[in-house]
């Protein structure tokens, strides 16, 4: 059905609305807040999660201003199954909060509110499993940018004390995007999944972005190495600009960097890159970023799991055989790499890994944890909590981010309270749903099996040894490398700066501490590849020594090619093309 809006509104007793408080108390006691669609935008019931959110912060909508930083604004989240047209959801001190646990804890003062309504699609999958899900509509994966989503005006009110109801019409939709264009350099394909229609019950589909080298259509007779850039989802390469820096651009800062201007910046290395992709002599490859957002993320992690289906098949036996057709790419496993980072890297490693026929090395940046006895900052076969390091005599929160100088942003409880206000059944969207996602069996409510109890912290080592048995990057090494080390050999590459924001690194060190090993008596042929750290680096940090992160990070389809070349040219079977790309 096609969604449509009608102007707003929103019955409030006076422009500014009061919420009601407790006498005597510097909190709130907010009174329930009701949320509503209205006919026009469906006639049918709906399924979701209504997010009601306050700002204090004008600059933008409050739906745009939801995180897990330290700026973030407040979201309450409460999950509605066939709401009807015209019926209220109570969003009252029951429902998820973050940063602030609950309505009741609300400080007085004024605020904007705005409400969100996240829909759900029911899916029959081919395990008899029905679920509710929020499907990506071509945004990847954002709850705030959804076509199809329900969503208010933002409104001004006063939290305090002596006000009256709230009742908010999400009379406003989220309209479709229109799909990037080709260009000479940049295109896109599109395929049906039949491995994962048949998963999901419903037709399922993968796309790619594929960067095209010079020439491409001038030598018609070029069959070119495929390199596959793990990313999150994309529709282009924001790092390929083939036009000059804006003039009239007006600089930003970077808070991540520190740096003046930055976006200038991003707009000058990317035009470099195209000078370099169209230079003489520079190697013609193939770029391809793949396209794989599904109901629980942005991506798929590019593997088979029990609860997103066989992604990794899919990808590897039908979308990359299209691609290589379709644009002439040399179509066998010397000739096919991978590079990426944070979930881009644990995806190259991770693929190069289950399918280590298919590529000849994967050049790996501030991957997410590769052991999960460092699953961040805790061990998930170890320690029995997520949220705190239990003492002698006391609990120790433990952080789940950190700045460059090791100052915590957010800690594991608050980072798992944003995703538990986001959605319930780990269907917030974000970080730890998806790893719980891909990496856990299915629960018997068809939903994957928690981890972790988002309100206690408690991990379920049984789960956790499910993980450690199909998902432990570092323990399928260490239990397989007698057969999978002469299929490795030579082909990994890992990076990771040794202060990353999300403490990738401590996985890393302990994967080199296996590598290492490898070679000697009773342990299988050396790895002969390279693992490196970017002293002082954080996130992510991608193994260039000579240049900042800010910079490195923009040089992904550059920096690794001479490697790739002198891989193929070390490698390439006897009678290979090596020739027809070289122009």
């Amino acid at each position: 059905m096609r969604l449509l809006s009608i102007p707003c509104v929103i019955t409030f007793a006076a422009v500014c609305v009061s919420l009601c408080a407790e006498t005597g108390s510097a909190q709130t006691g907010v009174q329930a807040v009701s949320v509503s669609f209205p006919a026009a935008q469906s006639a049918k019931p709906l399924d979701g999660r209504v997010l009601f959110l306050l700002s204090n912060d004008p600059s933008e909508e409050p739906r745009m201003q939801i995180d897990d930083t330290p700026r973030s604004q407040i979201v309450f989240g409460v999950t509605v199954d066939g709401l009807k047209p015209g019926q209220s959801v109570v969003v009252d001190d029951k429902a998820a909060g973050y940063p602030i646990r609950s309505l009741k804890d609300v400080p007085a003062g004024d605020y904007t509110a705005q409400a969100v309504l996240d829909v759900y699609q029911t899916f029959h999958r081919a395990d008899g499993k029905t679920i509710k899900l929020s499907p990506d509509r071509g945004e990847g994966k954002h709850w705030n940018l959804a076509p199809g989503n329900l969503y208010s005006k933002p409104v001004k009110v006063h939290v305090g004390p002596g006000g009256a109801p709230i009742a908010i019409s999400l009379d406003q939709v989220i309209p479709p995007i229109v799909p990037e264009a080709d260009t000479k350099y940049v295109r896109h394909i599109r395929i049906q999944s039949a491995l994962l229609t048949k998963f999901w019950g419903t037709p399922t589909f993968l796309s790619a972005v594929v960067l095209v080298p010079e020439g491409f259509e001038e030598h018609a007779e070029a069959h070119y190495p495929l390199v596959i850039f793990h990313d999150h989802y994309v529709t282009g390469f924001d790092d390929f600009r083939t036009t000059p820096p804006d003039p009239n651009l007006k600089p930003s800062y970077s808070e991540r960097f520190h740096l003046e201007g930055y976006n200038r910046i991003q707009q000058e290395e990317a035009y470099k890159e195209y000078q370099q992709w169209i230079s003489p002599k520079f190697p013609r490859v193939l770029v391809m970023k793949i396209q794989h957002a599904n109901p629980y993320y942005d991506d798929s992690y590019a593997v088979n799991s029990a609860n997103l289906g066989p992604y990794g098949d899919a990808i590897e036996t039908e979308l990359i055989p299209a691609v290589e057709k379709q644009f002439r790419a040399i179509g066998q496993g010397w000739a096919r790499f991978m590079y990426g980072g944070s979930t881009g890297g644990w995806e190259s490693l991770a693929v190069q890994i289950f399918y280590p026929d298919h590529y000849n090395g994967a050049f790996v940046a501030c991957p997410d944890p590769v052991d999960f006895h460092a699953y961040m900052t805790r061990d998930l076969y170890k320690d029995e909590n997520m949220f705190y390091l239990q003492g002698a005599n006391k609990r120790v929160e433990q952080p789940a981010m950190r700045d460059y100088l090791g100052h915590t942003l957010i800690s594991m409880r608050d980072n798992i309270a944003y995703e538990a206000a986001l959605g319930d059944h780990g269907r917030s969207g974000d970080q730890f749903d998806i790893w719980q996602a891909v990496y856990s069996p299915q629960g018997k409510d068809g939903y994957p099996e928690p981890i972790f109890d988002k309100v206690t912290g408690a991990i379920d080592h049984k789960v956790a040894e499910y993980w450690k048995e199909h998902y432990d990057l570092n323990a399928k090494l260490q239990k397989d490398w007698e057969t999978l080390g002469p299929k490795l050999q030579g082909k990994i590459h890992l990076y990771v700066g040794s202060d990353d924001t999300y403490f990738l690194n401590d996985a890393v060190y302990l994967m080199e501490d296996f590598l290492k090993t490898t070679g000697t008596p009773g342990h299988g042929v050396p790895y002969d590849g390279e693992v490196l750290y970017g002293p002082r680096a954080e996130h992510c940090w991608n193994g260039d020594p000579t240049l900042p992160n800010a910079f490195s990070r923009l040089h992904y389809n550059t920096m690794y090619l001479p490697k790739i070349m002198d891989r193929i040219a070390k490698t390439a079977p006897a009678g290979a093309d090596v020739t027809s790309w070289r122009y």
